[in-house]
C-alpha cells in the first residue's frame, strides 16, 4: 500500500511542477478593449529597479512566514501542546479550517467572479453565464470524486493484503491446533483478528489524511502561484508594500491548515519536508515569474483574466470543499468533540477567529 501510496504522491508532484511551467506562457495576450493609458499606470507609480526591491523583500518574507506556518503543526511530536492527541490540536486545527474557508469564500472566489465578468471580455459567452460559479462548483465536485475514488481505491488494496495476511494467519492456526487444544486456538485466533481490526482502522485514517492533504496543498498551490505572479508583475509601490504584509500572513496561516493535515497524514520525514518545502516556494516562485515576465504580462489581458479567473475558481471550489467536508465537518462530528462541551465551545471560537483573521486581511490583499 505504501508504494502505491508514494506513486500517488509522485503524481501530485509532477502535475503541480507541470501547471508552474505551463502557466506563464498562459497569461501574455493582450485585452483588445483595453486602452493604452490603463496599461502605462502601473509602470508610472515607481521605478522598476525601487519595485524590485520590494519584490525581493516579498519573497523572502513570504517564503520565511509560509515556512514557519507549515512547521508549527510537525512540532507536536516534540511539543505536547502541539500533538494531534491534545484539545489544543484540535483548536488549532478549527482556526486553520476557518482561515482555508475565508481564503475560499472572501480571497478567492470574489477575485474570480471579477476576472471573468470583466468589461475586457466580450459579452458572448462570459457575460451570458456565471462561469466562476460554476467552475467552482464543479471543481468541488471533482474534489469530492477525487476524495471518494481515491480512499476507496486504497482501502480496497489494503484488504486485499490484509486478506491475504488472514490466509495466512488461519494456516498457521491450523497448524498451531493441531498441537494445542482447540480453546487456545480459538483464543490466539480472536487476538488476531482483533489486532487486523484495529490495523484496518488506523490505515483507512491514514489513507483519507494523505488525500486530504495532498487534495488541500493543490488547491492552495494553484492559489499560491497566481498572486504571487501578480505581485511580481505588478509595479505598482504602494501595492506591492501592502501586499508582502498581508501576503506573509495570509501563508502563514494557510501553512497552518496545511502543516495540520501533513502531522496528521504520517508521511515519513523525507516526504513531509519536500510537500512543505514545495508549499513554501510557490508564492516566492510566482513572483519571480511574474518579475520575469512583467514587461509581457498584462493583468487585464484577456487571456490574463481568463486563465486566472478559471483558475481561481476551480482553487476557490477546492478549498471550500476540503475546509467544509474534511476538516470541519470531520472533526466537529468527531465523538470526542460531541462529548467535550468545552472543548466544542473551544474550537466553534477558533474557527470563528481564524475565519475573522482572513476576511480582515481582505482590505489589504
Amino acid at each position: 500500500m505504501s508504494q502505491h501510496l508514494r506513486l500517488y504522491s509522485n503524481k501530485t508532484m509532477n502535475l503541480m511542477v507541470l501547471f508552474l511551467a505551463l502557466l506563464p506562457t498562459m497569461v501574455t495576450a493582450d485585452c483588445k478593449v483595453e486602452d493604452d493609458s490603463a496599461t502605462t499606470t502601473t509602470t508610472t507609480s515607481g521605478s522598476s529597479h525601487e519595485s524590485l526591491k520590494y519584490k525581493i523583500a516579498a519573497m523572502l518574507t513570504i517564503l520565511f512566514a509560509g515556512g514557519i506556518g507549515v512547521s508549527i503543526p510537525q512540532l507536536g511530536k516534540r511539543v505536547e501542546a502541539l500533538n494531534p492527541d491534545n484539545d489544543i490540536f484540535f483548536m488549532i486545527k478549527a482556526f486553520a479550517a476557518g482561515v482555508i474557508l475565508a481564503t475560499g469564500f472572501i480571497h478567492i472566489l470574489p477575485d474570480a467572479f471579477q476576472h471573468l465578468t470583466s468589461p475586457c471580455l466580450p459579452e458572448n459567452p462570459w457575460g451570458k453565464f456565471p462561469f466562476a460559479g460554476f467552475v467552482a462548483m464543479t471543481s468541488a465536485i471533482g474534489a469530492l470524486m477525487v476524495d471518494t475514488y481515491a480512499t476507496s481505491f486504497y482501502r480496497k488494496m489494503h484488504f486485499k493484503k490484509q486478506k491475504a495476511q488472514q490466509v495466512v494467519d488461519v494456516e498457521s492456526g491450523s497448524s498451531i491446533a493441531v498441537m494445542d487444544d482447540h480453546a487456545g486456538h480459538v483464543h490466539v485466533h480472536a487476538h488476531a483478528t482483533d489486532g487486523h481490526a484495529h490495523g484496518s482502522v488506523h490505515e483507512s485514517e491514514l489513507i483519507r489524511h494523505r488525500i486530504i492533504s495532498q487534495v488541500l496543498e493543490l488547491g492552495i498551490i494553484v492559489h499560491s502561484v497566481i498572486i504571487g505572479l501578480s505581485l511580481g508583475a505588478s509595479q505598482n509601490i504602494s501595492t506591492i508594500k501592502s501586499l508582502l504584509a498581508a501576503l506573509s500572513f495570509h501563508q502563514f496561516f494557510e501553512g497552518m491548515g496545511l502543516g495540520g493535515c501533513i502531522s496528521q497524514a504520517k508521511y515519513k520525514s523525507l516526504s513531509t519536508a519536500m510537500m512543505a518545502i514545495f508549499f513554501s516556494l510557490t508564492t516566492p516562485i510566482g513572483i519571480a515569474v511574474g518579475v520575469g515576465i512583467s514587461n509581457i504580462y498584462k493583468q487585464d489581458s484577456t487571456k490574463s483574466l481568463i486563465v486566472e479567473g478559471i483558475l481561481n475558481s476551480g482553487s476557490g471550489g477546492i478549498l471550500i470543499y476540503m475546509a467544509l467536508v474534511d476538516l470541519l465537518a470531520a472533526d466537529f462530528m468527531n465523538p470526542r468533540m460531541q462529548s467535550n462541551s468545552r472543548l466544542q465551545f473551544g474550537a466553534n471560537v477558533s474557527l470563528l477567529l481564524g475565519a475573522g483573521c482572513m476576511s480582515f486581511l481582505a482590505i489589504w490583499a
